[in-house]
């Protein structure tokens, strides 16, 4: 039977939620600091091996900030498209599916303990009762939780074609308001309920279209943007 008593109020826990989002919006201020300063720098020096070393710089910080939920970085992948044009999207490609991969991974890994604490600082009791639920859970035990909550009629696809469903939500405008690509990515592996390498290998072809567009087909969407 689940306790039904209201999470009391803990000022050490209202810090310690205080703390860790301002933790958060921190070192997401620093990393975009760094990147504006970063990208001038890279916009400057054109070519050379400065150049390449700030390009490497991006990409890094772009994997991190990409792997946050609710941080847009897909900002910082067209702004290296145009600065460098074609030459750099199948390495905005790979940084892309690194961190959308990293966030799942985060997700897949991160103790129902300690995601337990951080709700019931937050005073969301109803979250930590779901983790009470499904931690002792198996994967085919959490999928056949989620089928008894799901209508019929709609099953096979949000269950049997979840990994299609990922794809999809990673590749709508605006998915920004559901935690982007990094809060997306986390909520799936905080799931547990998809196979590491079957979920790579989602992203490999949900972050494929437009690298495909513009190595393949010769399309540039960006070019215009480019001479702005």
């Amino acid at each position: 039977m689940k306790d039904t008593k209201p999470i009391p109020f803990d000022s050490a826990a209202l810090l310690r939620t205080v703390a860790r989002l301002g933790f958060i919006v921190v070192a997401v201020f620093i990393t975009h600091q760094l990147m504006s300063w970063v990208m001038s720098e890279a916009e400057a020096a054109k070519s050379g091996p400065l150049m390449i070393g700030l390009v490497l710089v991006v990409l890094c910080a772009y994997i991190v900030l990409i792997s946050i939920p609710f941080v847009p970085g897909i900002e910082i992948a067209l702004s290296l498209m145009i600065i460098r044009g074609p030459e750099v999207v199948i390495w905005v490609y790979v940084a892309t599916v690194l961190g959308l991969f990293l966030a799942f991974l985060a997700g897949q890994y991160l103790s129902y303990g300690y995601l337990h604490s951080i709700f019931r600082d937050m005073r969301m009791k109803r979250a930590c009762d779901l983790l009470d639920t499904i931690q002792p859970l198996s994967r085919d035990e959490r999928l056949s939780l989620l089928k008894s909550k799901i209508p019929s009629p709609l099953r096979p696809f949000l269950i049997e074609g979840r990994y299609a469903i990922i794809g999809i939500v990673l590749n709508i405008p605006g998915n920004a308001l559901v935690g982007g690509g990094g809060g997306i990515m986390l909520v799936a592996g905080l799931s547990r309920v998809f196979s590491t390498c079957w979920l790579l290998v989602t992203l490999l072809c949900a972050v494929a279209p437009i690298p495909i567009a513009i190595l393949v087909f010769g399309i540039d969407p960006l070019a215009l943007l480019r001479h702005i």
